[in-house]
């Protein structure tokens, strides 16, 4: 019999696998990488740009790994810069017309998914899953910085 939390663990992990596999087959399917479905969707609801940094944090994501997308999408004409500072990091960041039309899709794709995913629960079901699991990130984003002691 699996404990609680070797259910919570697989349960996440295929979640979050399975969110993957969707993200590259859609983009590939759109033409291009996967990685850039989280980054587009977040980019789409902040019309007004946001920088790199604030990318990494809405998607939690490592800093790193954004400034790569981040150049990855602007060379594929998916976004721009608008440098501030003469610092590229610091730059706000906006979706062209591709990339808007890219992040749409995206988002239109995303909530085929997640209404997909949530077959079977109504809608009373899915506010408590999403307020169980946003408390449960939070909690053990709390014990990831402080340890299991603090």
């Amino acid at each position: 019999m699996q404990s609680r939390y070797e259910q919570f663990a697989s349960s996440i992990s295929s979640i979050y696998h399975s969110i993957q596999k969707i993200e590259k087959a859609e983009m590939v399917r759109y033409g291009t990488k996967g990685i850039f479905a989280q980054y587009l969707a977040a980019l789409l609801g902040h019309p007004e740009g946001m920088t790199a940094a604030q990318l990494s944090d809405v998607c939690d994501k490592d800093k790193a790994a954004v400034s790569r997308a981040v150049a990855d999408m602007e060379q594929e004409g998916l976004l721009t810069r608008e440098s501030r500072d003469d610092n590229r990091y610091r730059a706000l960041l906006r979706l062209t017309e591709a990339g808007e039309k890219a992040a749409r899709y995206v988002a239109c794709q995303a909530q085929k998914a997640v209404d997909a995913g949530g077959e079977g629960l109504d809608d009373q079901e899915r506010a408590k899953l999403q307020e169980a699991l946003a408390l449960i990130a939070q909690n053990l984003e709390k014990i990831s910085r402080g340890g299991m002691d603090a």
